[in-house]
């Protein structure tokens, strides 16, 4: 009454030291050193600089920025400074909160 264990699917052995277009952080790290830099930030996080850009233009009152060695976003304010880790919980924490209303 033994049962077989399922099969792993199969991987194509990597071609160089890093994945080509996974999202691991190691992985982004060293594929992000061949590359060049986009007016002072690395071209592999791009998207991760123009999200926290997009989110400082929304909260005039607020700094952020995404930390390249850090992988996480980070936000100043006047209360101080705060790293959060990833977009979805930058978005949650900066949405607008809705106003209660009176009944």
């Amino acid at each position: 009454m033994y049962r077989t264990r399922p099969l792993l699917p199969r991987r194509d052995p990597l071609v160089g030291p890093y994945c080509p277009s996974c999202q691991h952080p190691s992985c982004r790290r060293r594929r992000a050193e061949r590359l060049p830099r986009l007016g002072g930030h690395l071209a592999e996080y791009h998207s991760e600089h123009t999200l926290a850009a997009a989110v400082q233009a929304r909260n005039l009152h607020l700094i952020v920025w995404y930390g390249e060695r850090t992988g996480s976003y980070w936000v100043a304010s006047s209360t101080g400074l705060a790293e959060v880790p990833d977009c979805q919980t930058l978005n949650r924490l900066l949405s607008p909160v809705p106003a209660c209303r009176p009944l």
